[in-house]
């Protein structure tokens, strides 16, 4: 909570960094091993199996079939994930574009796989580091079969695990105190990256949030000092765990290295969850682990490791003593031995909307999913004239629900990835949505949560439900008005905010959120905001406008501005969505040759 507070931005001074750009120490965006085997992904064409399916079929249930784990299927998955999406050029310099945003382009993020032998591709199980440049796969260890099979003993058939780290110096090069956030929200678009990509093959994901940190580390090889050594760290963040979705589970023996759990319906799985190891895959239901059997992670890190990590800048990160702090006391020491239900069939979208609004075609020219991954950028204008329908808008927020089917007892993908309650809600400042009067809105992403919202906001706001506005959807207007210049001045007097069709603020519970779960679910609040900015980023490529993530904000007077008056509420991210301007100085050119 220090650490919040002293990084935040304000109308008198700005978080704390270097002040200026030191471009000769400029981080390298893309790590690799050296001395690690490169396996190179095959470069498919769009029209090359397995195929994209429509971008609206993500959400319909039953509509997308589930492709086997291939070389060509991973090489997909990877290049809706995090793979490079363009390259862009200005006179001499050049820099690359990928499906996962990030702020400032900087990619803190990298990917980890850690998967059983693949025909043609793979010949044993192992831990693989992605190369984005390359678009393949460095192997860091060779993992015995025995030891593979017991770590994801309680698991799907096929299953694999992807896992990420942050290179936090990355973003402190840039942004200094404030970074750790930004590095956070980063992982968060990543994690709704992956998800989304699976759901393009028919894959399910979990996050497997019941590990340690240290157990990640060590999955991951980045605890490994030798490797590191004189170069940039990286920091552990998470593993999830993907599957065929068509899979049966295996009956588990003590899956998850500990007794089965309840685990709260509240965050959007099925029901209860009883200690009964035999009987787990009956019925339409199946039981997950949210951790991994410690004996099986010992084993599997006591093998042989191949390369050294590459040095990313010229000279040393510098130190800011705050940021070693957060770490710290950021770091997930807990372990959680909870066992989640799952649905074994498909997730599915909540109709939130009126059928009619909701009917195939909702999308103009009914895009596939790759193409809208593969062209979503981050606006760098807006034209301050382009607005979007009342129904787009409605869709957009639909998006980012987390409400459970009551049909298939499943939140839509891809909020069936965090098993946690939603912790998120939405301060809208709407500019320009054709049948929708300007104004202060909020929508509230848990609706048991309305009451608490209502009492630590102004108590003037009005909390009514605007015209047309679906039952199911629990978005309220506040207050009419014309809010363009309030939220670009809180936005750090950026335009982008005003310019748009609508911008967002990302209110966390936050000091609740801490004190319930721990210091270490800091993290997991700027992940949630991370996958709704990946949700709204591909709905606004979808309806044919642009979409760019605001991590500088001023973040009291955005408190001030709703009434929050103290940390248990808390801004972590901003949004912003319109018709963009095209910067014609700018020349666009394909990823790995690609002319997509």
């Amino acid at each position: 909570m220090r650490y919040h507070q002293e990084t935040k931005h304000h109308f008198f001074r700005y978080a704390r960094s270097l002040g200026y750009m030191d471009w000769a120490n400029q981080p390298d965006p893309f790590r690799r091993y050296e001395g690690s085997p490169l396996i190179p992904l095959p470069l498919l064409k769009p029209d090359a199996a397995p195929l994209s399916p429509l971008y609206e079929d993500l959400y319909r249930p039953g509509a997308i079939a589930s492709n086997p784990v291939t070389v060509a299927s991973l090489s997909r998955f990877f290049e809706y994930s995090l793979a490079i999406s363009a390259w862009k050029q200005a006179g001499e310099v050049r820099w690359a574009l990928r499906t996962n945003p990030s702020s400032g382009n900087l990619h803190p993020t990298e990917g980890y796989l850690l998967i059983d032998k693949i025909p043609v591709l793979l010949p044993f199980p192992g831990l693989y580091h992605y190369t984005a440049k390359e678009h393949a796969l460095e192997l860091r260890a060779e993992l015995p079969k025995e030891s593979f099979t017991s770590l994801l003993q309680g698991f799907p058939p096929n299953a694999f695990l992807v896992g990420f780290t942050s290179v936090n110096w990355r973003e402190t090069w840039k942004y200094g105190e404030r970074a750790f956030r930004y590095c956070q929200h980063d992982v968060g678009h990543a994690i709704g990256s992956a998800r989304i990509a699976a759901q393009t093959l028919g894959w399910r994901m979990l996050l497997l949030n019941g590990l340690a940190d240290d157990t990640v580390a060590a999955l991951l090889g980045v605890d490994r000092p030798e490797d590191f050594e004189g170069v940039e760290r990286e920091h552990p963040d998470c593993l999830a765990i993907v599957w065929p979705a068509d899979t049966a589970l295996a009956k588990p023996s003590g899956a998850g290295g500990g007794p089965m759990a309840r685990y709260p319906q509240a965050a959007g799985f099925a029901g209860n969850v009883s200690a009964r190891p035999a009987d787990l895959a009956t019925g339409r239901t199946i039981s997950l682990p949210l951790s991994l059997a410690p004996d099986a992670v010992r084993e599997l890190t006591q093998h042989i490791w191949h390369g050294k990590a590459n040095r990313l800048s010229r000279d040393d990160p510098v130190q800011w003593e705050i940021l070693n702090q957060v770490e710290v006391a950021s770091w997930k020491r807990t372990i959680e031995r909870r066992v989640v239900e799952l649905n074994h069939d498909s997730p599915s979208m909540k109709t939130l909307i009126n059928p009619s609004t909701n009917a195939p075609g909702i999308y103009p020219g009914q895009p596939r999913a790759g193409q809208v991954i593969r062209q979503r950028r981050s606006a760098l204008a807006f034209d301050g004239n382009t607005s979007i329908s009342v129904g787009s808008f409605f869709t957009m927020l639909a998006r980012v629900m987390p409400r459970v089917d009551r049909d298939l007892c499943m939140r839509p993908i891809p909020w069936d990835v965090l098993p946690w309650e939603p912790a998120i809600h939405l301060a809208l400042f709407v500019h320009r949505v054709d049948g929708l009067a300007p104004g202060l809105y909020m929508l509230v992403r848990n609706p048991a949560k309305v009451g608490s919202l209502r009492q630590a906001m102004h108590q003037q706001f009005a909390w009514t439900s605007p015209p047309g506005c679906p039952e199911d959807l629990p978005l309220f207007l506040l207050e009419e008005g014309d809010a363009r210049s309030v939220a670009a001045k809180v936005s750090c007097g950026q335009d982008i905010a005003g310019d748009s069709a609508f911008s967002l603020g990302m209110i966390a519970e936050f000091e609740s959120s801490l004190r319930r779960h721990g210091p270490w679910f800091y993290r997991r609040l700027f992940w949630e905001t991370g996958v709704i900015g990946q949700v709204l980023y591909l709905e606004a490529e979808a309806t044919g406008v642009r979409a760019t993530g605001i991590g500088c904000f001023f973040d009291d007077p955005v408190h001030q501005v709703m009434g929050f008056n103290d940390a248990m509420f808390q801004s972590l991210y901003h949004f912003t969505t319109g018709g963009h301007v095209e910067d014609t100085r700018l020349t666009t050119l394909p990823p790995y040759g690609l002319d997509h």
